[in-house]
């Protein structure tokens, strides 16, 4: 099915006015595939995504699932019994059924592989046994080894005789026979050499294995500064274990922006989640937001006096503050995506910190220029202008300070600098320019 045919069934089903019938409706989701399913359920508030959601056949249900995001999926879970959800997983690879069952209740969890068969029980419990967020997490048991002393020929009859590849399955690996990795063999070299020859001739020994404890996002890093396809996984002993695929790590990716893109506004929920789920969720950093708001009028109320005497300086001030928190974002925002991507280190911050520096001066100047003039054709008051571009100046500065510092001692202290980051920075800059503005004003104007 064409893109553009999909999209218009996505878009026909998530109408409601479109009152389609069920069985109409069900016809249109046997035409799409199960992502195209889940981005349809994803798209719809939930009274209608729990009807779509039962429309499915038990055995499309877990590939839809998977293709979910962590709340939707778990909400869908919550309305089905452990039996159907067992039955629908179990077609599925290995790390896409542990993805599923690692979020379940503990209790829940035990039952539902108390009633699975000992081999696929064993297969998944070796999943369970790893953090979410590591490559243990991520990988699969579907691995094809082979010796370093089998020929060419043995193994191509060996692949032969499977009745399918695992998916992306561009490599194998090479183990002896206490299975410890020690090297992979693409299936490139295998269709083009000698089948005479040996892996041991043939094999590729510079490739690294991924240890079963790393980070996620390192895997991602990994995979993507050597494009690979696909990578082996050994445990603390060197032994093989599974291998991790491309398409887990797009996965890993995509859930890594989405978080950081929610993140900066402190906000953490599915789209059409209830009015009290979203509430709950946005309420922290919201109150935490009106803490720092009490700090910038504690520094406004400082200078109560002069804001008396010189009324507009209430109407010139909020332009300092807004400049710093604009160029604060602007600078966070930079040091974030340098952090994601590990493109910062202790080598390079001071040369980003001056990097920075120079481009809030340059800016500074520039834009203390028009200020400063729109303040004396506003006003008829040339120190009132110069103070102002002054303030505007120490603001920028202030900024690339809070911009760059902020999220390093967060992350410093093993918190995620994408999540609150910008309430932090923006206060700075806030307290910064109304101390600067109206403390200026104070030595110079009354």
């Amino acid at each position: 099915m064409d893109n553009v045919e999909s999209k218009n069934n996505l878009e026909t089903i998530i109408d409601e006015s479109s009152n389609l019938s069920l069985n109409q409706i069900r016809r249109l989701l046997n035409k799409m595939s199960s992502s195209e399913i889940a981005h349809a359920l994803e798209s719809s508030p939930p009274k209608q995504r729990n009807l779509l959601f039962s429309l499915l056949k038990t055995e499309e249900e877990g590939d839809v699932l998977f293709e979910l995001g962590e709340e939707i999926q778990q909400d869908l879970i919550s309305s089905i019994s452990n039996e159907e959800l067992a039955e629908a997983v179990k077609e599925l690879e290995l790390d896409e059924i542990v993805d599923i069952l690692q979020n379940l209740p503990e209790e829940r969890m035990k039952k539902i592989l108390s009633g699975m068969s000992q081999i696929d029980r064993k297969r998944i419990e070796v999943g369970l046994k790893f953090p979410e967020n590591t490559a243990g997490g991520l990988l699969n048991t579907d691995v094809i080894s082979v010796r370093p002393e089998n020929s060419i020929e043995v193994v191509t009859n060996y692949l032969r005789g499977q009745k399918k590849l695992p998916e992306n399955t561009d490599k194998i690996f090479v183990v002896n026979n206490d299975n410890e990795y020690l090297g992979e063999l693409t299936i490139s070299n295998i269709i083009t050499s000698n089948p005479s020859m040996v892996v041991r001739e043939i094999m590729e020994t510079s490739s690294m294995p991924l240890n079963v404890n790393m980070d996620d996002k390192d895997v991602a890093t990994t995979f993507e500064r050597n494009d690979l396809i696909s990578s082996a996984v050994v445990d603390d002993n060197g032994k093989l274990i599974g291998r991790i695929t491309i398409d887990d790590v797009v996965d890993v990716i995509r859930e890594d922006a989405d978080q950081n893109l929610l993140g900066m506004a402190g906000v953490a929920e599915d789209t059409f989640a209830p009015p009290g789920r979203a509430a709950k969720s946005r309420v922290f950093w919201l109150s935490m937001n009106l803490v720092t708001a009490f700090i910038a009028a504690s520094a406004i109320n400082l200078f109560q006096d002069a804001l008396d005497k010189i009324v507009y300086l209430a109407v010139l001030m909020p332009i300092v503050a807004s400049m710093g928190g604009v160029a604060a974002t602007q600078t966070l925002t930079i040091v974030l995506r340098g952090l994601t991507l590990e493109q910062i280190n202790t080598s390079n911050i001071r040369w980003l910190f001056k990097r920075e520096l120079a481009v809030s001066i340059i800016n500074g100047i520039v834009l203390s220029v028009l200020v400063g003039a729109s303040t004396y054709l506003w006003f008829q008051d040339k120190m009132l202008a110069v103070l102002i571009s002054c303030a505007l100046v120490i603001n920028l500065v202030s900024s690339v300070i809070a911009g760059i510092l902020v999220p390093l001692i967060l992350r410093k202290f093993n918190q995620d600098p994408a999540i609150g980051g910008s309430v932090v920075v923006t206060t700075f800059t806030d307290v910064i320019g109304f101390i600067s503005f109206l403390g200026l004003a104070t030595l110079y104007l009354i």
